[in-house]
């Protein structure tokens, strides 16, 4: 099976994706994240650096749920048009222990 090169809206995404995740994580180290997601380190490394641009669902549920975000709002976020650096409505995207880690930064 030939799979299609990504198209450079679809590359946009994955890496406003990996970055709003990077921002989640906060202080928390890649092991330690990703252990508890349940994902090899050097998966979530390449998630947030862009070089997995469509990651697999459940790896993107997984993250969610330790980083405590929201999938509907991080699927909004990721598919906003612009740049992948911080958000004003960041806040809004995290739920509990994550809004805390953004604030403290």
């Amino acid at each position: 099976m030939v799979r299609l090169p990504l198209s450079p809206e679809e590359l946009a995404r994955g890496r406003r994706l990996g970055a709003l995740l990077r921002r989640a994580r906060g202080d928390r180290s890649i092991l330690e994240t990703a252990l508890e997601a349940g994902v090899s380190p050097e998966t979530l490394r390449k998630i947030e650096t862009g070089r997995i641009a469509t990651p697999a669902f459940p790896t993107v549920a997984a993250l969610a749920q330790v980083l405590g975000i929201s999938l509907d709002a991080l699927w909004a976020r990721a598919t906003e048009e612009g740049p992948a650096e911080g958000h004003e409505d960041d806040q809004r995207l995290l739920a509990g222990p994550a809004r805390a880690r953004l604030a403290a930064r």
